[in-house]
């Protein structure tokens, strides 16, 4: 038996078609990603962040709403009153301006350095827009240049935080 889909997957495929798009196509990987043992402890580790959620720093340019497969840098110290998002779901950043430590927690993991949870926070959190319909661009473009902006970083771990 077939799983229902979830809220999210039907509104995404209704906004695509609103939109004029094709039906979305759900990206999965061939292979389930291989288990990485953690090295060190957290207390004693870089971390870094990728949020999905469009985020971008008043004053940079704003994603494009298809298939824009831009990153940003976002300083660690960047006021939460100068984040801003753009992504081709919308709908789903109503809560995300609201409070945008949400899709963005630039305040909790500071508070978490500061308590001694994390050793060391990137100086530059990365940022791009998660709804991408071109697989073969988030293939060949996103997936290289967020490899390599985190390679610069020299990172212990990395928080992926999903919108």
């Amino acid at each position: 038996m077939k799983p229902l889909p979830t809220e999210y997957i039907r509104q995404t495929r209704e906004n695509y078609e609103k939109l004029g798009f094709e039906p979305y196509q759900w990206f999965h990987a061939d292979t389930d990603p291989a288990f990485a043992a953690v090295k060190k402890p957290l207390s004693e580790s870089k971390l870094g962040m990728i949020s999905t959620a469009g985020t971008y720093v008043h004053g940079q340019v704003a994603y494009y709403y298809k298939d824009d497969t831009s990153i940003r840098s976002i300083s660690r110290n960047t006021p939460i009153s100068e984040l801003r998002f753009s992504h081709i779901m919308e709908n789903y950043l109503i809560e995300a301006r609201q409070d945008p430590c949400t899709v963005f927690p630039i305040e909790a993991l500071a508070q978490l350095q500061s308590e001694g949870v994390i050793g060391e926070l990137a100086d530059d959190y990365l940022s791009c827009m998660g709804g991408i319909y071109s697989k073969q661009r988030v293939r060949t473009e996103l997936i290289p240049n967020l490899e390599a902006a985190v390679e610069d970083q020299q990172l212990d771990l990395l928080l992926l935080v999903p919108l």
